[in-house]
């Protein structure tokens, strides 16, 4: 399934006429365009998590309320507009459920996380995420979401990215060997430690001061330039921007 070079294949097999819609994830959230001066987008940890895969976007604007039951009958879907049947209560206990309508194949190892839209927290009712086999398994997965109270009216707006899928690597995941140590174990990282500590009490405290360095500044910049405290470009990859690709329908044969 390799295209060539270290680049990876994941088909999204159509298993409806008009399956909803996959996109790049994009960086822009509601509530970080409303952020004071859009601050939010100053933490480039954030923005690269919204963008660190693709979305499923909603093909249907509904409302769904739950009355706090087990059952499924316990929680009432009224559909506004589009296809009715992306999303029914199946598996009861407060919990939604969405088809999305594709199969997925990934590349031997690899497997696909699928959970909400990161960062985008949405009011009385929660992502659930799972981590699929997609490399072997012919089978589909759902996308669900479980309410956090009840009698509360929840509503997901056509377009509205109900999904958020991402390659993961469960080898990697395994293969890790986490350790715990004291930073005084490793000098050179506590002396780059304490140089940013140092470096980030002295822009705060400029931050005050009308006419500094660091009031032009705004904010310290160096995570997001990928540079070392003391101005050095860090050694190793960093990226301030993810690009995802677009999914393109696949050529005949392969």
């Amino acid at each position: 399934m390799k295209t060539g070079g270290n680049s990876k294949r994941l088909i999204a097999y159509r298993l409806a006429a008009n399956p909803p819609a996959i996109r790049p994830g994009i960086t822009r959230r509601a509530w970080m365009d409303e952020s004071p001066n859009r601050f939010a987008y100053r933490c480039l940890p954030l923005t690269i998590a919204n963008s660190f895969g693709w979305e499923l976007l909603c093909p249907t604007t509904f409302e769904a309320t739950w009355n706090g039951g087990m059952k499924q009958q316990d929680i009432e879907i009224v559909i506004h507009e589009g296809d009715p049947d992306i999303v029914t209560s199946h598996f009861g206990t407060g919990v939604i459920t969405f088809h999305t309508g594709y199969l997925f194949r990934t590349e031997a190892g690899i497997s696909l996380m699928a959970m909400g839209p990161p960062n985008a927290p949405k009011d009385a009712i929660a992502a659930l995420a799972g981590v699929i086999e997609t490399s072997w398994a012919p089978y589909s997965f759902t996308m669900n979401w479980r309410f956090t109270r009840p009698n509360t009216t929840i509503r997901f707006e056509k377009g509205e990215p109900f999904c958020f899928i991402m390659p993961v690597s469960i080898g990697l995941l395994e293969g890790t060997r986490p350790e715990l140590a004291a930073l005084s174990s490793d000098p050179k990282t506590q002396a780059k430690y304490d140089e940013w500590v140092a470096s980030r009490s002295s822009f705060i405290t400029d931050l005050k001061v009308e006419g500094s360095d660091a009031r032009a500044e705004k904010w310290q910049k160096m995570y997001s330039r990928g540079l070392q405290p003391d101005g050095a470009a860090t050694p190793y990859e960093h990226s301030s921007a993810v690009t995802v690709r677009e999914f393109v329908e696949a050529k005949k044969g392969r």
